[in-house]
């Protein structure tokens, strides 16, 4: 390609204050170096994370920023060394890398891996974005808020070109975090009995995965009653709203269930539901997985609760083993064995950020995909 080897200037959407609507900005995204993939990036969808970092984190020292970690593109260029990509590729970039050679990556009972991406390092000169001569950080190693990003190749998947990359972006993140929930962390089981915390995209994905999984009973919980109907779409056969009931929704379901629900996920980023998703479970066996994102508070719990024989665990991506996992997931969309599209409320061009930021923060849509590149 014509731009190998060169600085590209591109639009992106930078976050330069904690609190504020982002600004679309010219910046200069740098070659690809020994190991690394420049990616044009065609859609990228707005995640809670996204919205977690803007608005609630603590750490201010990561602005100025391009968010994004929900994306899919093509590949622009690749530096020295890299074997596994072509320019042309279609890929979904990785925030959790795989490099198949570390202790941890060959361990089969965990997807993290050892190896750290730029960008993931927090450190400014890792960076591979300048706007107005000042360097930006790079959210999670991807920062797919930009029409291009330069990502190390263990943190990149290749996909089927077959795929169609406005749709597929979703699988970067949320839906893959969700699914894999219920299918390798939990480990639902044929004719369990399920509930699901949070009807965002990670949750409904979640009750997709419970219903792959062929639990029988799949109790959908959110505060907010317009989502029970798209909860129905993925597999949900219950719908509990906690503000209907006077009594902790955990007693509630315990006595929906006759003493517990087989298996609990907890998709919402907040400590007291993910207490009330362990104290939901049946004692004995019942497990209860922690998938939402939260950094904020720390949990306190009376240890009998997990001495009668729960089971309290969390997951990172879904358990997926990031490269394989992505993979997997496109093959079985293209396969129709997941639904992806039924995610996807709204489409808009990057330009219109700030709307779809605004309607992920009221509830007013499940997936905003943010048309970035022309394929």
């Amino acid at each position: 390609m014509a731009t190998a080897g060169k600085v590209i200037k591109c639009k992106a959407a930078v976050a330069w204050e904690p609190d504020k609507p982002l600004v679309i900005e010219e910046i200069e995204v740098e070659p690809p170096l020994e190991n690394e993939v420049r990616i044009k990036v065609v859609a990228t969808s707005l995640c809670q994370s996204d919205l977690y970092f803007l608005f609630k984190d603590i750490n201010k020292d990561i602005f100025p920023i391009v968010l994004g970690h929900e994306a899919a593109g093509i590949v622009e260029s690749v530096g020295k060394g890299v074997t596994e990509f072509q320019p042309g590729d279609k890929v979904i970039p990785l925030f959790l890398p795989q490099c198949r050679e570390c202790r941890l990556c060959k361990h089969p009972k965990t997807n993290l891996c050892e190896k750290k991406t730029p960008g993931q390092s927090g450190n400014l000169k890792d960076s591979k974005f300048t706007c107005k001569g000042q360097k930006l950080h790079q959210f999670m190693g991807t920062s797919t808020f930009s029409e291009y990003t330069v990502m190390n190749q263990n943190s990149v998947a290749k996909i089927d070109p077959a795929a169609p990359l406005d749709k597929v972006c979703l699988i970067g993140c949320g839906i893959s975090t969700g699914f894999g929930a219920a299918i390798n962390a939990a480990k639902v089981e044929p004719g369990s009995t399920c509930a699901v915390f949070g009807l965002g995209a990670i949750g409904l994905a979640a009750v997709m995965g419970c219903k792959a999984a062929g639990a029988k009973r799949i109790i959908a919980v959110d505060v907010n009653p317009d989502k029970f109907e798209k909860a129905k779409i993925f597999g949900a056969t219950d719908f509990v709203n906690p503000k209907d009931h006077s009594k902790p929704i955990s007693q509630v379901l315990m006595e929906m269930t006759s003493g517990g629900v087989d298996f609990a996920l907890e998709c919402v980023g907040n400590v007291e539901v993910m207490l009330s998703a362990l104290e939901a479970c049946a004692p004995g066996w019942g497990v209860s997985v922690i998938v939402g994102y939260t950094n904020l508070h720390d949990i306190s719990i009376r240890p009998l609760k997990l001495l009668t024989g729960r089971t309290w665990k969390g997951t990172l991506f879904g358990g997926f083993k990031s490269k394989d996992g992505v993979s997997e997931m496109v093959k079985s969309y293209l396969d129709k064995k997941v639904k992806l599209d039924e995610f996807i409320t709204h489409n808009m061009p990057l330009d219109q950020i700030n709307d779809a930021i605004e309607l992920l923060r009221n509830g007013k849509c499940i997936r905003t995909v943010l048309n970035v590149s022309p394929q």
